[in-house]
């Protein structure tokens, strides 16, 4: 069971001045986190999930050092941010879902309960309740008792949202860079588990990895060929 805000003045869209005031109507009810996650197109690696939750001041002090969505920051400017969020003693939690659940559940389910995860582990770093978490996409987070404002674009409009794309992202390309050493060949130091031409390529002569999204490369990367086709990977 999940709860949302059935209050229409939440809605699933919203500019920036209106998300910032809806905000700050959140605050003044106590601890409100962000979450969102990071990974979900990939061919290979889990997909990685944060919440963090902001003070007004950590939040005016990351912004004014580039905070926003990870997307559109560069991998320099991602871990100047994060390494200020822990010089800030910002409160955060990170979760994995693992290759083998979201072959099990699908990359959806697997987000959804990565993000759920990460907000019940915050959770318990708070001196009171979580009074409501604000959810990047349309989706609320299954079976969370706790108020919940899923909004369209939120990495975007949100810092405590941005923060943890920005948590999400950093910590994945660490964990595909390390995974570049015990899987060589596939270039995941460089396309971090994403389909590109490269690694594609490199998955037809090397086959299937541990950590290869089975599902993805018979969708993504085969079009139709036999999987069970290619080599062992060694």
């Amino acid at each position: 069971m999940s709860r949302t805000l059935s209050d229409p003045s939440f809605p699933s869209r919203a500019g920036a001045d209106e998300a910032g005031k809806r905000m700050e109507q959140l605050r003044r009810t106590g601890f409100v986190a962000g979450t969102d996650e990071a990974g979900r197109g990939p061919l290979a690696g889990p997909v990685m999930a944060a919440a963090v939750c902001l003070t007004p001041e950590q939040e005016r002090a990351l912004l004014a050092l580039g905070l926003r969505d990870s997307k559109l920051m560069t991998p320099r400017s991602r871990e100047a941010v994060f390494q200020a969020m822990r010089d800030l003693g910002v409160l955060w939690r990170a979760q994995a879902g693992s290759v083998a659940r979201i072959e099990r559940d699908n990359i959806l389910q697997a987000s959804l309960w990565a993000m759920r995860r990460s907000v019940l582990r915050l959770a318990e770093l708070l001196p009171s309740e979580l009074a409501c978490v604000v959810v990047d996409g349309t989706m609320p987070l299954p079976e969370l008792e706790v108020k919940q404002w899923p909004l369209i674009s939120a990495d975007a409009l949100i810092p405590s949202v941005s923060a943890a794309s920005v948590v999400a992202k950093v910590l994945r390309d660490r964990l595909m860079t390390s995974l570049d050493a015990l899987y060589p060949g596939y270039g995941l130091a460089q396309n971090k588990g994403y389909p590109t031409a490269a690694h594609r390529e490199a998955v037809r002569q090397l086959g299937l990895s541990p950590i290869h999204r089975r599902s993805f490369c018979k969708k993504l990367l085969l079009r139709g060929e036999d999987i069970d086709s290619l080599p062992l990977f060694p």
